[in-house]
Order: structure tokens, then sequence, then C-alpha cells
């Protein structure tokens, strides 16, 4: 007889082209990836940076998916299992310059994305996002992907030949 475990399930919820670089945004993901919601929230209103403000609206909108669409009683249970910043198109401007030139002003814009996922009964929110996130498959094959090994040493510079 076949063991059935119960998958757990992930809520997404995510913002396209928004007028930030990718950059600008990971800074502020870092600080709430592994976090329950609710911890997630407090982060993010006293967090300084502008980012802030947009990662905490697709933040309530990951929430509000899961109260709607999964029948979570309380999202703020839920944990961040992802949080990622991709980059969106570029709008490319031109500033006119001395003597006739130009300079390219790039105004980028990224894609914000999160995933929640059900925190375990007794499990720290950072713990149970590791957990969830190793039980999900990495590859089409589902296969974990290889991770580099660090390098050891640096290479060694060459004598100058006198």
């Amino acid at each position: 007889m076949a063991a059935t475990t119960a998958t757990p399930f992930q809520v997404r919820a995510s913002a396209n082209t928004l007028r930030m670089s990718a950059r600008k945004a990971r800074i502020v993901l870092v600080h709430i990836r592994g976090k329950s919601v609710a911890e997630a929230r407090t982060i993010l209103m006293f967090t300084p940076r502008a980012a802030a403000t947009d990662i905490e609206l697709v933040l309530r909108s990951a929430a509000a998916n899961a109260e709607a669409n999964h029948g979570v009683d309380d999202a703020d249970s839920l944990v961040i299992v992802q949080a990622f910043a991709d980059e969106g198109p570029t709008l490319k401007r031109w500033r006119p310059r001395a003597r006739g030139r130009v300079n390219a002003i790039m105004k980028r814009t990224c894609h914000i994305t999160i995933i929640l996922g059900e925190n375990p009964k007794g499990v720290s929110p950072r713990r149970a996002a590791k957990a969830v996130a190793e039980a999900a498959p990495s590859d089409e094959d589902g296969k974990a992907k290889p991770v580099k090994p660090a390098r050891k040493s640096t290479p060694k510079k060459k004598e100058a030949a006198v």
C-alpha cells in the first residue's frame, strides 16, 4: 500500500513592469524571504526604501489570493517560500548634451513575484520555507540543479622575467 503525502500548496502573486530596477527590489526582498506574512508586513512597513511599498502590495495580493482561492482562514500564518525580482523591459530615453551629442538614459522596470506556502505546526517560518522549497522540484525532470563548488584558491600571478 502506497503512503500518500500531502503536497504543500503554494500561492503566487506578481506585479509586472514596475518602474524600479530589479537590483533595488532585490535588496528589500532579501529581508522578507523565509518570514511569515505578518512578520514580513511589519518589516516592509518600517523599511525606508521606495521598493518596500510596491513589494507590500504584492505580498497583500498573495495573502488575499490564499484566502479567496485556497480557503485559508489566517493568511498571516503562511510563509514566504520564494520572493524574487526579474528584470522587465527597459525604456530607452535620450538626453541632449553639449556639442550635438546625446546621452542614453535607461529607465529600468522589474517583475516582482512572491510565493507563499503553509507553515507546518511547531516549525520556525525560515525552516518551513526551506522545507517547502526543497519539496518542490527544481527542473522539469524533477532533479535538483547541481551547485558549482566555490573556488578555493585564486589563480597565481605570473612573474615577469627580467
